[in-house]
């Protein structure tokens, strides 16, 4: 963002009341983005739609997120961190509110681009500042801090979901989100540093309008392909205004002076790998959250609490082997973390192809908590990988590029988890013999194929890539 402070330079150690912040406002939006998958089913009825068009909501919400992110890193460098970070926050808070009012899916989908708005705001402005004092040796410590919320909201979010759609209502899970956003405000006006730049360059509306539409036309073409019937004509045209605006985008960041997206960062090859395999990783494993408390659902007959429960298993999986995630990547290395992850990932996602209503509890209990291991040590390499020979001057740009990418591919990821499930119900739908839960036995096996790239990806890294981070 600027070298200049409207504050005393502090020591160059990452504040860790900043960084728990920070994660806190991550825990926030993430959660946002996948509580609603155990709810869909009662929301629906709620509604009057059906049970997966509730995935238009969650994609509302992240790729709305994707689309403001970029210029967040404006907004902070000329208007200063704390007040676009405490300003975000509100927005966030009142959008919540919103959702929990919300009569119809519409409305739903306005409130959920409203509160993506605040998100896009909140955590890139956030994990610049933390990541800004860190020294290179402190980053696998940084980023640390600010992974948990990546690995635990998505697992707990379908329990504490089933829990309050089964035992309160579905607005409960926007409605808490007021006393945290209360709680976030108040302590942000103290800890986050007034942090802005001298000269701010004006801001690069052209790349925002490109890469908006190509964000939203995407979506929308993904969108219609799952309608019944299929309107082919408008699917080719919002795709194609993709493709070209996409395009375009991609072009004017690279001809402008001051773009939106600095693409320089790509050149780095652990960039390139974290922001590339890394981005497909990203959208598989955000598809899982979303479809598996649907075939506990309906394919398996199961309550909405005891689907998310389930789920935790997950959850259990994360927090047991995250102690254990910087050695391990300190030890062994990126390449070979990156590789366990991606294979291992892919092998997870083919024994949850196999899963049937008569597999025994504890044998999904099992599958589903190897998922969270493998997806706790995945999260932590990519994140810290893609960081690590960037230079300190460049961190502001790469920050931001990256958290678009990873914002688009989570959100792609429960709309091609969607998309994906809708083919598989359409193709199989004329077949004797299948039963509700086939169509996500295939989801689920072309997910783990999808997986394989990063696995080729890893194959081919060089064994000392990111060596500068490993070093205590």
């Amino acid at each position: 963002m600027g070298n200049s402070s409207s504050t005393p330079a502090r020591a160059s150690s990452f504040s860790r009341a900043l960084a728990l912040l920070v994660a806190g406002t991550y825990f926030m939006e993430i959660l946002d983005g996948t509580i609603i998958s155990t709810a869909a089913a009662g929301m629906a009825a709620d509604l009057h739609v059906r049970p997966v068009d509730i995935n238009l909501a969650m994609t509302a919400y992240l790729i709305t997120l994707a689309v403001g992110i970029p210029i967040s890193g404006w907004l902070a460098e000329r208007y200063g961190a704390r007040r676009v970070f405490t300003a975000a926050i509100a927005v966030f808070t009142l959008a919540s509110l919103l959702c929990a009012l919300s009569p119809n899916l519409a409305f739903l989908c306005g409130a959920r681009m409203l509160q993506g708005m605040g998100a896009a705001m909140m955590v890139p402005v956030g994990r610049l500042v933390v990541l800004r004092d860190a020294d290179r040796k402190e980053f696998l410590d940084a980023i640390a801090f600010l992974t948990w919320p990546a690995l635990v909201a998505p697992v707990i979010a379908p329990a504490l979901g089933g829990l309050l759609t089964t035992y309160a209502s579905w607005h409960w899970i926007f409605l808490i989100n007021v006393p945290l956003g209360i709680i976030a405000f108040v302590t942000a006006l103290r800890v986050v540093p007034d942090i802005r730049a001298h000269k701010v360059p004006p801001p690069d509306w052209t790349g925002f309008v490109l890469c908006g539409v190509a964000l939203a036309s995407l979506v929308i073409g993904l969108e219609q392909i799952g309608a019944a019937p299929t309107p082919w004509v408008a699917v080719v045209l919002f795709l194609g205004v993709s493709v070209a605006s996409g395009g375009g985008a991609l072009w004017w960041f690279r001809h402008s002076r001051h773009p939106l997206l600095d693409l320089r960062a790509l050149r780095i090859a652990t960039f390139r790998i974290g922001n590339g395999g890394g981005a497909l990783y990203r959208l598989v494993i955000n598809a899982v959250p979303f479809l598996l408390p649907l075939m506990f659902m309906l394919g398996f007959g199961w309550s909405a609490f005891e689907a998310g429960l389930m789920t935790m298993a997950v959850f259990a999986g994360n927090v047991l082997i995250k102690p254990a995630t910087t050695p391990l990547i300190r030890q062994f290395g990126f390449r070979a973390i990156v590789l366990l992850s991606a294979g291992g990932g892919a092998l997870v996602l083919g024994a949850c192809a196999l899963l049937q209503p008569a597999t025994p509890l504890p044998v999904i209990a099992a599958v589903l908590f190897a998922s969270g291991v493998l997806r706790s040590i995945g999260f932590s390499a990519y994140n810290t990988l893609q960081f690590a020979d960037v230079p300190r001057a460049r961190m502001s740009g790469a920050n931001t590029l990256s958290s678009t990418i990873a914002q688009i591919a989570t959100g792609l990821g429960v709309a091609v988890g969607a998309l994906i499930l809708r083919a598989a119900e359409t193709l199989l739908a004329p077949v004797q013999g299948t039963t509700p839960v086939t169509a996500y036995q295939w989801t689920f096996a072309v997910l783990g194929v999808l997986m394989l790239y990063p696995v080729v990806e890893a194959l081919l890294m060089h064994r000392t890539a990111g060596e500068a981070v490993q070093a205590r």
